[in-house]
């Protein structure tokens, strides 16, 4: 089965009072020139406060995030792969951050991960971020969950989205609506059933020319109204 986009765009609009009220409220996406003047500290950031913000309110983490800026000096991968045990031992005892030993501990090694794509491709992180695909981010969800630490299940995504790539989510509305127009049976997981969604999503992008960010906003918004 497929998702009509006729009927989605329909579906939606009928929640706004305006043409321009719903592309007010639709998110957007960072262009790929974007994405590669943000500094790899900026994509180490991202990654570490998507792993703080995992099984937390967001608020809380977003509220002390500038004092992790300040403790761990700007994010700098080549400065943060360094940290010593006895360095994250003492950033335990700051009562300004949140004191989650294994959380820390990923700090690190996602440095690690951005130095080791980095020597690899020959580039920097954000033009690694920026050349991949759109028509295959689940592909670039499995690397950030294989190679980056605790970048699985959600995480993959959230932090592409903090960073600004065109990403959608699978968010409980989302997966609602894919169930709903038989695209899967529960929510997916296997990546025969990740594919799945992928293709839906690549039919509706070619349909409409949207990002993939606006239409998971307007798949929750034709299941939950007040999304």
């Amino acid at each position: 089965m497929a998702l009509d986009y006729r009927w989605l765009q329909d579906t939606v609009r009928d929640r706004f009072d305006s043409d321009d009220a719903m592309e007010a409220f639709l998110p957007r996406a960072l262009t790929p020139d974007e994405l590669k003047q943000l500094g790899d500290d900026r994509y180490l950031s991202a990654m570490s406060r998507r792993v703080f913000r995992a099984g937390m309110q967001h608020s809380v983490v977003d509220a002390r995030w500038p004092a992790f800026e300040e403790a761990f000096w700007g994010f700098d991968p080549e400065t943060l792969v360094l940290l010593t045990p006895e360095q994250l031992e003492g950033f335990m005892q700051d009562e300004r951050l949140i004191r989650h030993r294994t959380k820390m501990q990923t700090i690190p090694r996602n440095a690690q991960f951005i130095l080791d794509i980095r020597k690899e491709q020959g580039g920097t992180f954000g033009e690694f971020i920026a050349d991949w695909p759109s028509s295959d981010i689940v592909g670039l969800w499995r690397l950030l969950a294989r190679r980056g630490a605790r970048l699985g299940g959600r995480s993959a995504a959230g932090f592409l989205r903090l960073v600004g790539k065109d990403t959608f989510l699978l968010t409980s509305d989302v997966v609602a609506r894919l169930v709903a127009a038989g695209i899967v049976d529960r929510s997916p997981t296997s990546q025969r059933d990740l594919q799945r969604v992928q293709d839906a999503f690549n039919e509706l992008q070619q349909a409409s020319g949207r990002p993939l960010c606006q239409l998971s906003a307007m798949l929750s918004l034709s299941i939950n109204p007040s999304f």
